[in-house]
């Protein structure tokens, strides 16, 4: 018995003793007027670990240092624009015209530190669930459109240089401009994506809005500790990035790690695209660069040029695509 209340002393001391740790630690962080923490800055979060498990990775959630190594080498080879054939293709392009070369792509060229082979690490097999029934005829609706091309809404929102899946919401590291600006008032919190130049204005409230119906949705923010906690609901498109709906609830929670390091962590819950929730994060490293003008050549130039195409293959017998028609 004297033992037991002994060791429970320890404990309890050990804990009192790792608490007061943590609270010089969290006093340390830089913080704004108001004392909440300071995330203001410029923060990069590039980096070439996917999104989704390679299928080549399937079975390894962590890679050894060697292991980093050795698919860092060989995923900045197959990616590398310029030792892709054109005629041949490769690293996600059909045979064709290679739409830029390596000089303009800014991805990761290493893993994040601690060698997940995925951003994704809920559901544990590191990859998005599959789309629902109503998800799924969604996409086919969306190709039917696309393949048809009868006008400048059946084309992405990335085409129509309104959105980009990379810039969010969620942030997803992608092919180039992985940059974010981080901007906090006492109110509201902006943050500046470089691709696409989207600004995003959250507020801190409790309370969605419909009164206004946003592309990127409707966000509101409060503080969970020294945690960021960002809800966005109320879409206004109905086919938003990587198959999610109006109806999606994007979670997104953001601490600081260090003082150059942000974590971003985000979850995704849309019973019109997944029958299950799935969650993400990666880090955000501060950068000295600004962020930089987006401006997307796209909208103003290449889509009428997209559409033209389209109607010219028609003119020929064929559907937009090149493919000959049924």
């Amino acid at each position: 018995m004297f033992n037991r209340v002994l060791t429970t002393l320890g404990i309890a001391l050990a804990g009192l003793v790792l608490a007061g740790a943590v609270s010089a630690q969290s006093t340390d962080m830089p913080r704004t007027a108001k004392g909440v923490p300071d995330l203001q800055g410029t923060y990069t979060y590039r980096t070439l670990t996917p999104l989704n498990r390679p299928r080549e990775l399937e079975h390894l959630e962590v890679l050894t240092a060697e292991q980093a190594k050795e698919w860092q080498e060989f995923e900045n080879r197959r990616q590398n624009r310029d030792l892709i054939i054109d005629s041949v293709g490769g690293a996600g392009y059909p045979p064709g015209v290679i739409s830029y070369n390596n000089f303009w792509y800014e991805r990761g060229v290493e893993t994040i530190a601690d060698r997940r082979t995925s951003l994704i690490y809920d559901p544990p097999n590191g990859r998005m669930p599959s789309l629902n029934a109503a998800g799924r005829e969604r996409a086919r609706i969306r190709g039917e459109k696309r393949r048809l091309s009868e006008g400048p809404e059946a084309r992405s929102l990335a085409d129509r240089c309104l959105m980009s899946g990379g810039a969010g919401p969620p942030l997803v590291p992608g092919a180039y401009n992985n940059n974010v600006q981080i901007v906090q008032t006492e109110d509201h919190l902006m943050i500046l994506s470089e691709m696409i130049h989207r600004a995003r204005i959250i507020r801190f409230d409790d309370q969605h809005q419909t009164r206004h119906v946003k592309w990127d949705g409707d966000a509101i923010a409060h503080w969970d500790g020294d945690t960021l906690v960002i809800n966005t609901q109320h879409f206004y498109y109905h086919d938003n990035g990587r198959g999610s709906s109006q109806k999606m609830s994007l979670e997104e929670r953001i601490r600081r790690v260090d003082a150059n390091t942000l974590e971003y962590d985000f979850t995704i819950e849309d019973p019109l695209s997944w029958d299950e929730s799935w969650s993400a994060k990666f880090p955000m490293r501060r950068i000295e660069d600004p962020i930089y003008e987006y401006a997307c050549h796209e909208g103003n130039h290449g889509l009428p040029g997209i559409l033209a195409g389209w109607r010219r293959y028609e003119s020929m017998g064929m559907n937009g695509d090149g493919t000959p028609k049924e």
